[in-house]
């Protein structure tokens, strides 16, 4: 033999030895549930002490003879040898071993079991949109799904383990079956989906329409305040060159004021400064007398009517005296 088909040789012992035994089996418990482990086909004839190890740890033990009681604990065993574990978490999951030994000490059997944990698949969940004409198949829980789609009986290619999407053509109506499993659990739902034409061609205008109009009252609005905003600007132009006008002609005119249009021309009695607040106001047409006349008029009203000798005083500058004759000897007008 040759020294490669030697080396072949050696290398396929080792592998055989350092592989995992075959006899292992494989079990699949779900999350949050109780599970047995079973041992089967094995007849509890003379046996007395039963042991379950978990990894390299002893987890309980069972003495037909002492008879033990243990139900409230996590691991129970039964007079069969099946160990019982309740409520299981992901860290249970391990390799388990029951070894099994008769009256007279000697070994009767060994036996490995892979416990492996998963958590129960939901419901699928089947949504659709006759507008885009497509459909969805999902899950929210579950430990290593595997999804599957069927439409009108053909396998649609999942997206993802929890996530299925189709889009369909101008079909009346489709027939939609989901599925979702792993090892422990598995769910499904069936669902017919009907979209006529009328509706899709309804569902399009309604939302062609609506947006259209929200466009065009939109569109209105914004018109609106534009020209709102020109008339503004506008008319504030216009006062302002009428201003600047007025301000040119004042300069070449003189101080006339300027009456500008949309203005309130004032009066000249507003024009005046306010009286002094001891002076009240009176009407336009009655003017008090000044301080020498007022006295001499209350004089006048207060004095009493004069005696009737009492020489009449005449106002003004006075008259011319009238010339006096001299008179002629009395002698002389007898003789005449």
């Amino acid at each position: 033999m040759s020294l490669a088909c030697q080396i072949f040789l050696l290398i396929f012992v080792f592998s055989i030895q350092g592989a995992a035994p075959a006899n292992d089996d494989i079990v699949w418990g779900t999350l949050g549930q109780d599970i047995n482990l079973d041992i089967p086909g094995f007849q509890m004839i003379n046996i007395d002490d039963i042991h379950w190890e978990k990894g390299k740890k002893k987890v309980v033990r069972f003495q037909i003879s002492n008879k033990p009681k243990n139900p409230d604990e996590k691991y129970n065993v039964s007079v069969n040898g099946t160990l019982k574990i309740k409520h299981l978490m992901l860290e249970d999951s391990d390799t388990y071993k029951v070894v099994i030994y008769d009256k007279d000490g000697k070994n009767a059997l060994e036996k490995t079991f892979q416990l492996k944990i998963q958590e129960k698949v939901s419901t699928p969940n089947i949504d659709w949109n006759c507008i885009n004409k497509t459909l969805v198949c999902k899950i929210s829980n579950g430990t290593d799904p595997e999804l599957k789609l069927y439409v009108n009986g053909t396998s649609i290619k999942p997206v993802s383990s929890k996530f299925s999407t189709y889009r369909f053509t101008n079909k009346r109506k489709i027939l939609v079956n989901c599925t979702a499993e792993n090892k422990v659990s598995k769910e499904s739902d069936v669902k017919m989906i009907t979209c006529s034409e009328k509706g899709l061609d309804l569902y399009f205008i309604i939302g062609v329409c609506g947006g259209s109009t929200l466009f065009v009252i939109f569109m209105v609005l914004l018109i609106f305040y534009i020209n709102k905003r020109k008339k503004q600007n506008s008319r504030k132009n216009d006062e302002e060159l009428e201003i600047r006008a007025c301000r040119l002609t004042t300069k070449k005119r003189g101080p006339k004021p300027c009456q500008v249009p949309g203005s309130t021309p004032q009066s000249p009695a507003a024009s005046r400064p306010p009286p002094p607040p001891s002076h009240r106001p009176q009407a336009p047409g009655h003017r008090p007398p000044p301080p020498g006349h007022r006295a001499q008029h209350n004089q006048q009203r207060k004095a009493p009517p004069p005696p009737a000798t009492q020489v009449y005083q005449q106002k003004g500058p006075p008259l011319p005296r009238p010339r006096v004759q001299p008179k002629a000897p009395r002698g002389a007008t007898e003789n005449s």
